[in-house]
Order: structure tokens, then C-alpha cells, then sequence
């Protein structure tokens, strides 16, 4: 697979289900996924989240019921979400979002495992 965006990688409809906190997306390549709100929160292709390299990434606690209030579109290959926790950093070309989809089982399996050796929640903190 190339890692330049293909013409298959460009979303044809993009929906956000606030009741289930899910972002719907179809691409032209005739996949569709459906991303948790926390998931997309919690795998943020910022800087805050990855960190500046290698063994920097910083595990995301607490992110279970986050909303996405807002999603701006970023030239022709991605989006930028506002999250209700304020995140708001990441920017998520198509390509990022059509291989969030494909690897969304193996990845989500990988942060329930490092929440859960962290000794960390996906509910967040009581206030």
C-alpha cells in the first residue's frame, strides 16, 4: 500500500452521530467505518498525543464519554475535530482515517491494554 492518499482514500460522506458519539465514514473505494468518538480522541494524530517521537506518545485516561463539537475541513485531505475536552490539535488526513478504520479492532485491543497495565480508566475523573 502506498502511503501517498490515493483517489480511493477521499471520503464520499462524512456523518457525525452525536447519540452514539460515532463519526460515520464511506470512501470512494466503497469502505465504510464507523469511529468511536473516544476512539478518534484517544488515537489524535497530534503532537500531544504522540508526543515529538519514539517512546514519547502519552496514554489518553478518562476519554469515555468525550463529544466532538466541531469538525472543520482542512484543505482537500482531512479534517480537524474540536473534542468537548477541548483537544483540538489533531488534524486527520483521509488516509489516517481509512487506515483508523481498517486496523480499528487491533488498536483498540492495544489501548485497553496499555489503560489497563497503566492501571488507568476510560471513565473520566469524578469532578
Amino acid at each position: 500500500m502506498s502511503s501517498t492518499p490515493t483517489q480511493t482514500h477521499v471520503p464520499t460522506e462524512i456523518k457525525l452521530h452525536q447519540k452514539s458519539r460515532k463519526m460515520e465514514i464511506r470512501f470512494q473505494d466503497a469502505t465504510q467505518f464507523e469511529l468511536s468518538y473516544e476512539f478518534l480522541r484517544v488515537h489524535s494524530p497530534s503532537a500531544e498525543v504522540r508526543g515529538h517521537g519514539p517512546g514519547q506518545e502519552v496514554l489518553q485516561v478518562g476519554k469515555m464519554n468525550v463529544d466532538i463539537l466541531e469538525l472543520e475541513p482542512v484543505g482537500t485531505y482531512g479534517v480537524q475535530p474540536r473534542f468537548s475536552d477541548g483537544h483540538a490539535s489533531g488534524i486527520y488526513s483521509w488516509e489516517y482515517l481509512h487506515s483508523l478504520g481498517h486496523e480499528q479492532d487491533r488498536l483498540w485491543k492495544k489501548y485497553l491494554e496499555k489503560l489497563a497495565s497503566a492501571g488507568a480508566s476510560r471513565e473520566p475523573a469524578a469532578s
